[in-house]
């Protein structure tokens, strides 16, 4: 069984429902155990904004992603501009030689490091449910990059 981190923005709206898309998916996938989701990760007690919820909520991502066995990634984004924090959460993943599936329904551009950084590549939430994180099939994006 494997163990996923998902990274990616929750800021709005849109991004909030694209998380959850691919949280239901990967809960609907017979090959994934867990499903760590930092959405849903916030530490009891702690308020938002604080330099106490910074330091533990970066320790304790940190923490996940070096026990997932893969990183899911949404890499959606507007005006060809990633994430900082999902651009860190890929980054960290790749230097610990994790595996990286990128998520990317929207039709922009590819930034080259995601794109060169990544094992697989999914256009659709959906795809993730079937994906088989056991044997992790290699694909790539074969699109423009910047």
């Amino acid at each position: 069984m494997t163990n996923v981190y998902l990274a990616g923005p929750f800021f709005d709206d849109e991004q909030i429902s694209r998380i959850e898309r691919v949280e239901k998916a990967l809960a609907a996938n017979p090959r994934v155990d867990n499903v760590f989701s930092p959405r849903l990760g916030e530490i009891p007690g702690l308020t938002v904004g604080t330099p106490e919820w910074a330091t533990q909520t970066f320790q304790m991502d940190i923490h996940e992603i070096e026990q997932a066995d893969v990183v899911v990634a949404l890499v959606d984004f507007v005006d060809d501009q990633v994430d900082s924090g999902t651009a860190f959460e890929i980054g960290y993943a790749f230097h610990l030689k994790k595996p990286v599936v990128i998520l990317h329904e929207k039709e922009t551009i590819l930034n080259l490091m995601i794109a060169e950084g990544l094992h697989a590549y999914v256009r659709e939430a959906e795809a993730l449910a079937a994906y088989d994180f056991s044997t992790l099939p290699e694909s790539h994006y074969h699109g423009k990059v910047i």
